[in-house]
């Protein structure tokens, strides 16, 4: 039979070749990375100061009930420290020699004295006063540490040791001491108590109205002040560390 069938192959038509297209994505520019970084450092940064506000914030209102609300219509009896100074993060040692960190003392109301370990009547008797007034706080007491610091290597009498079964009393280097908390005027260290938040900031301190040691006068004005300070954190503020 006659005739011819074209090959499909033959009767397609060969485009020409075209060059390839190419999308060519413009590269980041320095000024705009670098822009970019810096918002997100600043977001950051006010996300932190936010967060540190937030934990603040207790604090903040409980000093300012207690000194500015006055609450039970009484003038305080406690000198405020301010600005408050905060715990040093140093070590101090216990009396079996075991070392210990100032810091682990935060998350209670602490009051504080400091005294040599010989413990002259003086130092007894702010001792007696420190665990007086925490019994005297009834179920708030477990809100409250009494704290003994004491300031030298003398060694402390044993049966003095057994009153102190529960207080905290650690030895702290006396250049620590100086550095954290500050006597008034004509005074001395071992004269005053102080009163240390539960975040750790010495905020408060009690100076005897007459002689170089606090009274039963003096003790009944610093019950009044702890018991409003505890009454304006109590949202807050709770039994146990």
């Amino acid at each position: 039979m006659s005739g011819s069938s074209s090959s499909p192959l033959a009767e397609e038509t060969v485009a020409p070749d075209e060059p390839l297209g190419l999308t060519v994505h413009s590269l980041p520019q320095p000024g705009a990375a670098l822009q970019d970084d810096a918002r997100r450092t600043a977001a950051g940064r006010l996300r932190m100061l936010l967060v540190l506000a937030i934990c603040a914030a207790p604090v903040i209102a409980s000093y300012f009930t207690y000194y500015v609300l006055h609450p039970s219509g009484h003038a305080s009896h406690g000198e405020l420290i301010e600005p408050v100074r905060p715990l040093p993060a140093v070590m101090g040692e216990r009396l079996d020699g075991q070392p210990s960190p100032l810091a682990a003392l935060k998350g209670q109301w602490l009051l504080v004295s400091v005294a040599s370990g010989d413990c002259d009547a003086a130092c007894e008797k702010h001792l007696y006063l420190q665990r007086q007034l925490r019994e005297s706080l009834g179920k708030d007491k477990d809100r409250v540490d009494w704290v003994w610091l004491v300031d030298d290597s003398r060694p402390v009498r044993p049966e003095l040791q057994r009153a102190l079964a529960q207080a905290t009393v650690l030895r702290v280097a006396p250049e620590t001491l100086a550095a954290w908390l500050a006597p008034a005027t004509g005074h001395a260290l071992q004269d005053h108590l102080y009163l240390v938040d539960p975040m750790g900031n010495w905020m408060m301190r009690f100076t005897p109205s007459t002689g170089p040691e606090l009274d039963i006068a003096g003790a009944k004005k610093i019950r009044r002040d702890l018991d409003r300070l505890l009454r304006a954190s109590d949202s807050w503020d709770q039994p146990g560390r």
